[in-house]
């Protein structure tokens, strides 16, 4: 245990989110996203596992992340089929951490198999105990400047 660091962030995804660098993606995604295959294709070419629901995963996250504040995409997340402006319930509460941590509201939609375009191309994947549907995000990194902490 670390002092000030959220228990959910194992060493493996602290080690992780200190070696990206800005503008390099992070993927959060639920337990049926194809996390293992699309993770072989992300930099990092391993799997990292956060069993929690999406929303907790995603606050202990950007407790630590910061969000890239110059492009437009920098929290997305995987539309509804059929239903690109459906809002479930997991993108609310998502949304509401993306928020708190001063990000986009609200985040953009990405339809399904662009989202995994976006995800193999992304340095992680981070695969959480969400059980509901359509709990996949996709997160840009940012920078932190030389005045913050």
């Amino acid at each position: 245990m670390l002092k000030g660091i959220n228990s959910l962030l194992n060493a493996d995804v602290l080690y992780t989110l200190r070696a990206m660098g800005h503008g390099d993606d992070l993927i959060i995604a639920d337990t049926n996203f194809p996390s293992d295959s699309i993770a072989r294709e992300t930099v990092l070419g391993d799997l990292l596992r956060i069993d929690a629901p999406a929303a907790e995963v995603v606050k202990a996250v950007l407790s630590v992340y910061p969000l890239d504040t110059f492009v437009d995409d920098a929290a997305g997340r995987m539309e509804v089929v059929g239903e690109p402006n459906s809002i479930l319930p997991v993108m609310s509460e998502v949304q509401s951490e993306v928020s708190r941590a001063g990000g986009p509201n609200p985040m953009i939609s990405i339809e399904r198999y662009a989202f995994y375009e976006r995800a193999k191309k992304a340095y992680a994947v981070i695969q959480t105990g969400e059980r509901r549907f359509y709990g996949c995000f996709a997160f840009r990194k940012g920078v932190i400047g030389p005045e913050e902490n």
